[in-house]
């Protein structure tokens, strides 16, 4: 289905996480900016920003990581944004007005250089990307819906025979290259879905565009507000419109002066069914991690994604 768009202004790059493979190991070919934006499954989850690409050989999860000016920078900035002259240009130092990052930190693709350095983008950031480890306690739920040994992930979509069915599976990174997803979850911005408990977290990939809306509202305030606030389909965080030059629109609830979270979500309406299809994996996964989990219930069916009960 073809979905169209609506852009505002300024990005807010700290509202959502994307995840992305690549068949490529230049990281200087990393994606776009304009790529990363794409939370663009209707029901527009927000997470922690990720992305997966091909590093020591193997697909490799990236997570998001912003450098941002010191505290000193950040106030010139302010104080220059509420300026009655800010017309003017605002000028950084970036070897000594931002906060050191890792080493092993890169630059988000698109993001201008000069004389070599990345620099900042009109919210006074850096947008780039970190490694994440296997162990990493930092980004443990990125990392707990992957398993680089055997290289698959954790997802959620429809199920490929019936629409009306979501599916959890064992998904081998090769089917992802390419493809940008986002990070739900019980540690995710306030777990809208009622993923897991604190004491069993749990975590989900979905793929962009898994999830399409068949009844789109007309671009006008009152209808789109109609829609998002009477619609069984519009209980949801937001929409984006793909557009036929590339650009991707977004609506978030917010925008239109809408709650986010909701008590009742159109995802969370629907059954679930768990197949994981973990035969060909002859080696005993840890016994806390969540394939190891969920292959416990593999071929069980729930009412909804909160009535999932993990067999720890």
């Amino acid at each position: 289905m073809q979905i169209y768009t609506v852009q505002f202004q300024q990005k807010k790059w700290m509202e959502h996480v994307v995840m992305l493979l690549l068949t490529k190991c230049v990281l200087g070919m990393l994606p776009s900016v304009g790529c990363w934006e794409q939370w663009c499954y209707e029901h527009g989850v927000q997470i922690s920003e990720s992305l997966l690409s091909i590093l020591w050989g193997q697909p490799y999860l990236w997570a998001r990581l912003d450098r941002k000016p010191n505290k000193l920078a950040e106030k010139r900035f302010k104080n220059f944004l509420h300026s009655k002259q800010n017309s003017k240009e605002f000028f950084w130092n970036v070897e000594e007005d931002f906060k050191p990052v890792p080493e092993c930190w890169i630059p988000a693709k698109e993001i201008e250089q000069l004389n070599g350095n990345p620099m900042p983008d009109e919210n006074g950031h850096i947008p780039g990307w970190v490694p994440v480890e296997k162990n990493n306690k930092q980004y443990c739920w990125h990392s707990s819906v992957v398993n680089y040994e055997f290289e698959i992930a954790l997802v959620l979509r429809h199920h490929s025979d019936d629409p009306g069915l979501l599916e959890i599976s064992a998904v081998p990174l090769s089917d992802l290259l390419e493809q940008t997803l986002e990070l739900i979850g019980t540690n995710i911005n306030g777990n809208p879905y009622g993923l897991g408990s604190k004491k069993h977290p749990l975590h989900l990939l979905i793929p962009h565009g898994a999830f399409q809306i068949r009844n789109l509202p007309t671009l006008k305030h009152n209808d789109l507000l109609s829609w998002f606030e009477g619609c069984r389909e519009g209980k949801i965080e937001g929409i984006v419109w793909h557009c036929s030059d590339g650009c991707l629109i977004k609506v978030h609830r917010h925008h239109l002066g809408l709650c986010w979270p909701i008590p009742d979500t159109y995802m969370n309406s629907k059954p679930v069914i768990i197949n994981m299809n973990l035969n060909n994996y002859v080696y005993a996964f840890d016994a806390k991690c969540l394939f190891n989990h969920f292959s416990k219930i593999d071929n069980q069916k729930f009412g909804r994604l909160k009535d999932i009960i993990l067999n720890v």
